[in-house]
């Protein structure tokens, strides 16, 4: 089963891509605070946000290896995977950002996390024969149109063609990450912590020509707070997010897994009420109810599934019977 393929409980994945998504959400206003403390630019701040994360992924790993031993897999898969998932990386992030600067903020949220639930919808389907029901395409629908309502429901937005198609790029690229994330958890043997470091070193170096470009030392006059928010950034939205990421959507279906990560946009935007002081909207009250409905109703849902059924069917303790010389044995 895809679930006991890579060891971790459907629960336990539903839970990581929560925690994962809520992380997610931080970056932007970390991001806001950055920019506001120096003049380093979105790809810098993406490269460090990798190459930082990697650092500490890998100090992470080497006690882990002192612990015990590490899952081993075969050289061959392991760069595949590596170059696969961090080629997608690299094209979500660079692409989302050029999309944000080309037609603004609003309009490359929605498209790029509007589009990816539906591109892995399709491609679970035709490559992972994973059903959604109508239940789930209820779901999946309710959060599109709250994600909508919360992203755009103050208006004011421009809508560019060429910043949509580097939006839809984007959410390709996610897309290509999430599903074959899931694949290779079904084949068992997956390892968070090995693939978000192969990701992030395969990231960075794609990053890297970019961000000299772009200039990758910044200039700020309060330097111990933009290395302490640099810190938060690799951290928290990176290294604790995308591990618990992949773990997570190693065991849950992909289609689930996308309209779980909206949890992002709805954790910012409660930061940007509570941290930075933007007014609460009834858009952004509505979107969000409508949003948390739908994840709510799919997690509901995917912890029903016969898969997750059976993982509880295995792991429940065997009860021990008594029996006497007038009893058959068993």
């Amino acid at each position: 089963m895809s679930n006991t393929a890579s060891g971790l409980p459907i629960g336990r994945g539903l839970l990581c891509l929560i925690v994962a998504g809520a992380a997610w959400g931080t970056a932007g206003a970390a991001a806001s605070l950055v920019y506001q403390a120096s003049d380093m630019g979105p790809i810098a701040l993406s490269f460090w946000r990798c190459a930082t994360g990697l650092v500490l992924l890998l100090g992470l790993r080497l006690l882990r290896s002192r612990a015990g031993s590490p899952v081993r897999e075969p050289s061959r898969r392991r760069a595949l995977r590596a170059g696969v998932t961090g080629l997608g990386l690299a094209v979500f992030q660079t692409a989302y950002f050029a999309a944000v600067s080309a037609t603004g903020l609003a309009v490359a949220t929605v498209v790029t996390l509007g589009a990816g639930p539906v591109l892995i919808a399709l491609g679970a389907r035709l490559t992972l024969a994973e059903r959604l029901g109508r239940g789930g395409a209820a779901a999946v629908l309710g959060a599109l149109a709250g994600l909508a309502v919360l992203v755009l429901g103050g208006g004011g937005t421009a809508v560019r063609p060429g910043g949509v198609l580097l939006a839809l790029l984007s959410a390709a690229g996610y897309s290509v990450m999430t599903l074959l994330t899931r694949r290779w958890g079904r084949d068992g043997g997956a390892d968070a912590s090995r693939t978000s470091i192969d990701a992030f070193a395969v990231t960075s170096l794609c990053l890297l020509p970019f961000a000299l470009a772009e200039g990758i030392l910044p200039h700020t006059g309060d330097p111990v707070r933009l290395l302490v928010l640099l810190a938060y950034v690799a951290a928290v939205p990176t290294a604790l997010a995308y591990s618990l990421y992949f773990a997570g959507a190693a065991v849950v279906r992909s289609a689930t897994v996308s309209v779980i990560m909206l949890l992002e946009p709805v954790s910012a935007a409660v930061l940007a009420v509570v941290l930075l002081g933007e007014r609460l909207t009834v858009a952004t009250v509505a979107g969000t109810l409508v949003l948390l409905g739908s994840v709510a109703g799919l997690a509901v849902g995917e912890a029903r599934t016969p898969e997750a059924r059976v993982v509880r069917v295995r792991r429940r303790p065997r009860a021990v019977v008594g029996w006497s010389r007038s009893s058959p044995r068993p």
